[in-house]
């Protein structure tokens, strides 16, 4: 500890460094005959605890108190005075002082008062250094975090509680307005470190949140910024995600942008919005806005089915093929119903057919993109070359389900039980499966009837009541050894899930036990 004595009086200065030399023979002393000088030496010195006697000529102790706490709050400020007066200790508590030390004291008085001090100085320095580590630990979570919420929001997989969470931690308002925009990367891209360079703009802009890589797509929830217009602020962020590919040979990225929608529990639709509008990647501009697609199928209403394209891409997320196949036959027959051309029919299955390929693709499956291989002659021709390219993209999702439904399930639980401590997310299960984070957290869904982090949190909770049979162990302690970094947070979790605190489960658990 260093300790700086501050007295016009050099006998005092001189008397009270003999004593705490004998009581802190560790500590570092220097001495400042006034306040001005006290002021001037802190500022080289930097001190732990300043011991200040308040009467002294010119500035007093106070005056100087005052200054230096404003200046350097972490200092500790012990007054040392002969006047015994209430004036002075609310004045001195007023200004931050730690304790005050009465002239004349004990020698022992003296170092007991100042021990409380640095005690006190240590235990604060120990909980800064816990909470920065805590922090730093924060800090490398928070791309894992902000990954796991997009996903959430946007495939729907929305655990409340949870998501309150994360959402708190990111430091954003759930009600604030945000669109989504959807990046579709070509084969020539490399597509970690393009990813990773995304991540790290987004970072810069402070506007948004990146989601999980899902094949070659890149999805990115951007929030609205007032003082720009929707179309103004998407156009940017389009330029600069394409100037992260000029080096490398130019664009060969399409950007899909969805509407704006006025709050998180929205904004699902914007990356529906987004994903139509990155069907077709070979657009000369590279960015689509949805609003800005030709309306196709929408002038054509009286030609659609009674549903919408969300509701197809719902049809596909969830394997609904004969949902599929019936919408896409639809479309057929209201053209054929209304005498279209076989042109225009042709273009709405197309859009169609290239968003099952779309989602197929964001599942992580590799299937070839659909193309009819001779124009159609008549409506009988088109159905049936229809079919044939809808039974291939089928054919290859349900081969795909096939060689990874039997294990994978197993897999991810094994590794979830095993590393349930660890900062876990999507990202990470999918790359240790070699899967989708969409695909892997539907057919974990669909397996065990709770999302994932439902099933991290269970094997949290169930290793937190094991180890609170151990009394040697704080409920901190606890939190930290399974995965938790707020103990607070912890403390909701775990009565969510068991209907009691953890300090009232220990209590019942204890007592049981004696």
């Amino acid at each position: 500890m260093k300790l700086l004595i501050v007295d016009d009086e050099q006998i005092e200065r001189e008397g009270l460094e003999a004593i705490l030399r004998k009581g802190f023979p560790d500590s570092e002393i220097k001495q400042a005959k006034n306040g001005k000088k006290a002021i001037e030496l802190t500022h080289e010195y930097a001190p732990d605890i300043i011991l200040m006697d308040i009467k002294m000529p010119g500035m007093s102790g106070l005056e100087a108190a005052q200054h230096i706490h404003e200046h350097y709050p972490t200092i500790k400020i012990v007054m040392v005075t002969a006047y015994e007066m209430f004036e002075y200790a609310r004045q001195a508590i007023r200004i931050g002082v730690e304790d005050y030390i009465l002239k004349p004291s004990k020698a022992s008085d003296i170092v007991e008062t100042v021990r409380v001090v640095i005690d006190r100085l240590e235990e604060e320095r120990k909980q800064w250094s816990e909470f920065n580590i805590h922090k730093e630990q924060l800090l490398r979570m928070m791309p894992v975090v902000e990954a796991d919420v997009v996903t959430q929001l946007l495939f729907d997989h929305v655990h409340e509680v949870h998501l309150d969470e994360m959402i708190s931690l990111l430091g954003v308002d759930a009600t604030r307005e945000g669109f989504v925009m959807l990046i579709v990367l070509s084969p020539k891209v490399e597509s970690e470190p393009f990813y990773r360079n995304v991540k790290e703009q987004m970072k810069q802009l402070k506007n948004g949140w990146v989601g999980a890589k899902s094949g070659r797509h890149i999805p990115i929830i951007v929030f609205r910024e007032a003082s720009k217009s929707y179309r103004g602020q998407a156009s940017s962020i389009v330029q600069q995600l394409l100037l992260l590919q000029e080096d490398r040979g130019g664009a060969e990225i399409f950007v899909g942008i969805g509407n704006v929608y006025d709050s998180l529990d929205q904004v699902r639709l914007s990356y529906q919005e987004a994903l139509i509008s990155s069907a077709d990647i070979t657009l000369p501009s590279k960015h689509r806005f949805y609003v800005d697609i030709p309306d196709t199928m929408q002038q054509q209403s009286d030609n659609l089915p009674p549903y919408s394209e969300k509701q197809f891409l719902e049809q596909i997320r969830t394997g609904q093929w004969d949902e599929v196949r019936r919408f896409v036959s639809d479309i057929i027959s209201r053209h054929e119903n209304n005498a279209s051309s076989l042109v225009q029919a042709e273009q709405s299955v197309m859009e169609a057919l290239w968003l099952v390929h779309r989602l197929l693709q964001e599942m992580g499956v590799e299937v070839d993109k659909p193309m009819f291989s001779y124009h159609a002659q008549d409506y009988r021709n088109l159905r049936t070359e229809t079919d044939c390219l809808l039974d291939k993209q089928i054919q290859t999702i349900t081969m795909y389900q096939e060689r990874f439904k039997p294990d994978v399930v197993q897999q991810m639980k094994r590794y979830i039980i095993e590393n349930s401590q660890e900062d876990i997310s999507l990202e990470m299960i999918a790359r240790k499966v070699d899967l989708s984070p969409f695909y892997i957290s539907k057919v974990f869904k669909e397996q065990l009837g709770v999302n994932y982090i439902d099933f991290l949190t269970e094997c949290r909770i169930e290793k937190a009541k094991q180890l609170m049979s151990d009394p040697e162990l704080s409920l901190k302690e606890i939190t930290f050894e399974v995965g938790y970094n707020d103990p607070n947070y912890f403390s909701k979790v775990f009565k969510k899930i068991s209907g009691v605190s953890p300090t009232e489960y220990r209590k019942l658990m204890l007592g049981k036990k004696i």
